[in-house]
């Protein structure tokens, strides 16, 4: 007997992982780690055609940098493996025949040209599409004549009249008409297990107590009910969570943008942030808070806050978390992240001194919203990579602005002190001489310093700068302005 929930991710390795997916595999092990149970990675492959070693290699991958670390699994082991379909063919194959003895299921010959005719006579009727059960009474010289042309057989499930009805823990009671369905293939012609078969065994076997996955499952479940029914099984307690959508409320897509975690973490989003806002879609947590890290949402973690709405994917919503977390990581662990994406900008970072380099992040993280961020925000450090936006230009174009770079050059002449000293010196110096405050002072001073008209607070650009590299800048603005 189970003494604890057991739940089960259970993705194809036929593409990178879908952000819907990964938050299906969020749902599930914050649902274990809640509860005190156990969180199941199985992988299904029994798609030959489409099944790839290396999506599955970026699939554990990519769990694994999200932090979902699974109990059993296909690199875990455990008591009820193997945890992949490829390796499980002999019990489909035993079930199989145990559904054959039952006359539960009979052999198909029809082609898929056959089948597709069938599907577009019942549109064009305006009935559901379904299999008619055209092999479902073959005799059995019938069933030999077609084997002997050389047509290999499909089985299909005879589906009874019957409504199917389970609960549902977030939609309720759910019911469906048997006859809308239509007969069912369990084992293709090829031999290997159809989806809805090799779960129900699979589930079984593997002792899982809950099934949590998208809504887009709930036909499938149907099914499922009545192959749970014909072996004679207890299925387990389900949960359909909502869909994430695309801004125009259809299903997420790559013509939504990026839509794997893969993509995400290429382009410099953490993993942390990542986590946060799959857990915010489609459910909520109490008083309304945003911001939290694995172990909340899975301490807060409840199927109940569970929204039957589809989840809208906002992008710009996740890039404020990132933000966030990016503000918050500590100096020595974002130098690590930053390492390969300040490399693919033309940066060394072993080439730098270590604290040096350090000041430079912890002065600009502010400023940064993706990992990928960095390069270009660190540009205003190095001579061989700074340039005067258009924007900062103007500002130093103008009369005031020559003005504000003229006094507080001037003061830079002679000036003594620590950087933060002389910057503070400088800035009074300059309000006191000008008369300018606020933006009229700052403004310039930044956009002869940084080139830009926001970025960084002033005093730490001019301490890493330094009093010399800070003057040929000045003495730059004020050579490229016009008189």
């Amino acid at each position: 007997m189970v003494a604890s929930p057991r739940v089960r991710f259970a993705p194809s390795p036929t593409g990178e992982l879908h952000v819907g997916n990964a938050r299906t595999a969020l749902f599930n092990w914050m649902f274990a780690r809640h509860e005190g149970g156990r969180f199941i990675l199985r992988i299904e492959d029994t798609d030959e055609s489409r099944s790839s070693l290396s999506y599955q290699t970026n699939l554990l991958t990519d769990l694994k940098w999200l932090g979902l670390n699974w109990d059993e699994g296909p690199d875990e082991g455990g008591d009820f493996g193997p945890y992949r379909q490829s390796e499980r063919l002999d019990l489909y194959t035993n079930h199989l025949r145990k559904l054959i003895d039952a006359d539960m299921v009979y052999p198909c010959y029809c082609t898929e040209k056959e089948l597709e005719e069938e599907r577009q006579t019942l549109i064009l009727s305006k009935r559901m599409p379904r299999y008619m059960g055209r092999c479902r009474n073959l005799t059995k010289s019938e069933r030999q004549k077609r084997q002997e042309d050389g047509r290999k057989p499909s089985w299909r499930f005879r589906v009874p009249q019957a409504t199917i009805e389970f609960n549902d823990l977030i939609r309720g009671t759910v019911k469906f008409e048997s006859e809308a369905m239509g007969d069912f293939i369990i084992v293709r012609s090829n031999g290997m297990p159809a989806y809805n078969f090799a779960v129900v065994i699979d589930d079984h076997l593997m002792a899982i107590t809950h099934v949590i996955r998208g809504e887009d499952h709930l036909s499938n479940t149907a099914l499922q009910m009545m192959l749970y029914r014909a072996f004679g099984f207890d299925p387990p307690v389900f949960a359909h969570h909502c869909l994430i959508l695309g801004r125009d409320h259809t299903k997420l897509s790559k013509r939504h943008g990026s839509v794997s975690v893969g993509e995400f973490r290429k382009r410099g989003f953490l993993p942390e942030a990542l986590i946060n806002y799959l857990g915010l879609l489609g459910s909520s947590f109490a008083g309304g808070q945003e911001v939290l890290s694995r172990k909340e949402m899975m301490e807060a973690f409840a199927l109940s806050r569970a929204s039957r709405s589809g989840a809208v994917f906002d992008e710009d919503k996740l890039r404020w978390l990132n933000a966030i977390y990016l503000r918050n990581c500590p100096s020595d662990d974002l130098l690590n992240k930053l390492d390969p994406f300040l490399r693919e900008d033309g940066y060394i970072p072993d080439e730098f001194d270590p604290e040096w380099l350090k000041t430079v992040i912890e002065t600009t993280k502010d400023e940064m919203v993706t990992l990928a961020d960095a390069g270009s925000h660190m540009d205003l450090f190095f001579d061989n990579r700074f340039n005067v936006t258009p924007e900062a230009m103007t500002l130093l174009d103008s009369h005031t602005g020559r003005k504000v770079i003229q006094v507080f050059d001037d003061f830079l002449k002679n000036a003594t002190g620590s950087s933060q000293e002389i910057y503070v010196s400088a800035m009074k110096h300059t309000r006191e001489k000008s008369g300018l405050k606020g933006k009229d002072l700052f403004m310039p001073v930044r956009a002869a310093l940084t080139g830009r008209v926001h970025g960084p607070e002033l005093d730490r650009v001019f301490a890493i700068l330094g009093r010399e590299r800070a003057q040929a800048r000045l003495k730059q603005a004020l050579s490229g302005a016009s008189e």
